[in-house]
């Protein structure tokens, strides 16, 4: 099941190997990253590191090495180069010693200029850099993706306000592919082991990274799974479990394949999200000149634009009637395989990760989602 490592380890294999030439330590074309809450040690390859800047600063260069084919990072270049500033100041905050600087090509957050970066990127950091770093000394690492501004337009970002490139948002030192048999395994191992436990009788499916980081911030009591592309496979064992309640959590651009009964979502297999947002709005009875223009959109997030420059209501009447159709198109797949009283409810999101629509099934679930 184990496909390759995820960025954070690549860019820490880089970090370290930088820092070990800073300190006078001898290239390996390897690092060993520790993980944390886990004894074992993984082998990052290091393609270099030099001293650079009047040897006060230290380059170390990495690959990616995702193992995945159609991963955005497979093969990333990155930089990070490394700096140490003699400090004066004690603290017990560990990455009080550790300035992370997001250099070229490296995603930040558009109200708060700071870098994009995962809780378990920064804990790998952490773990492996702190204890070389020398006393008395903070380090200043800035890393850099030189072609990340451009990989960057390819994904989402700027819909969840992401910009100047890719965020470093990696949960796991392993990566999976969304769209193999193997994530729907893995999500379904997880599901049974909630079962087993008698956790609770409702699931929160969350799709994308994302989803996750919202669901798992918001006043959520029930179990959470982040679901790959194979969301039909995994409606119909949840049924056949016996779960009660499945909510469907997810940003608008990927769920909304669902309302045109499309349940293997990866864009390689099926795309139609602008034809069935038109094909939604000619039933809601959205003007013709609208309609025209949503045909046009390149993507559902520029749709959504249009629709709410024209009209804020009719964009929540259109969106929450998306979410319903979610719902009764998901039941009606359950039903082709499964005799089941299941709900499927749908809680959608936007581009500002602010938690809008949903269908007739979650209405009910909608102030837990918000924190309410």
């Amino acid at each position: 099941m184990k496909k390759g490592f995820s960025l954070p380890l690549w860019v820490t294999g880089a970090a370290k190997s930088a820092i070990k030439k800073l300190i006078g330590l001898p290239f390996e074309d390897y690092e060993l990253i520790k993980i944390p809450k886990d004894k074992n040690l993984i082998k990052i390859k290091v393609h270099s590191s030099g001293l650079i800047n009047e040897e006060s600063y230290a380059l170390g260069i990495s690959f990616v090495d995702s193992g995945l084919a159609l991963d955005l990072t497979q093969n990333l270049e990155i930089w990070t180069i490394a700096s140490l500033e003699q400090t004066y100041k004690t603290s017990n905050k560990q990455l009080d010693r550790i300035n992370i600087i997001p250099g070229y090509g490296v995603g930040i957050d558009q109200k708060t200029s700071k870098i994009c970066i995962s809780n378990f990127a920064k804990e790998v950091l952490v773990e492996n850099l702190l204890d070389i770093i020398p006393e008395g000394y903070k380090l200043n690492l800035e890393i850099i993706f030189p072609n990340g501004k451009f990989l960057a337009e390819r994904t989402s970002n700027k819909s969840f306000g992401i910009v100047e490139g890719l965020s470093i948002i990696g949960t796991s030192a392993e990566t999976f592919v969304s769209a193999s048999p193997d994530q729907l395994k893995n999500a379904k191992s997880q599901l049974k082991q909630i079962i087993a436990n008698e956790v609770s009788d409702k699931i929160i499916f969350v799709i994308g990274e994302n989803g996750l980081n919202l669901a798992k911030s918001s006043n959520i009591k029930f179990p959470i799974i982040k679901v790959g592309n194979w969301l039909g496979p995994l409606l119909v064992d949840a049924a056949i479990q016996k779960i009660k309640t499945v909510i469907l959590f997810g940003y608008h651009g990927k769920l909304i394949k669902l309302a045109g009964g499309i349940f293997h979502t990866h864009n390689h297999l099926a795309d139609a999200r602008i034809e069935i947002l038109v094909y939604l709005a000619v039933k809601e009875e959205v003007p013709l000149e609208i309609i025209q223009k949503l045909s046009q959109s390149n993507t559902v997030e520029d749709a959504l634009l249009v629709l709410e420059s024209f009209s804020l209501s009719m964009t929540d009447k259109l969106w929450n009637k998306l979410s319903d159709t979610i719902e009764k198109r998901s039941m009606e797949y359950v039903n082709r395989y499964t005799k089941t009283d299941m709900k499927v409810g749908a809680i959608i999101f936007d581009r500002n990760r602010t938690i809008r629509w949903s269908g007739n099934n979650s209405k009910d679930y909608m102030s837990a989602f918000k924190g309410f």
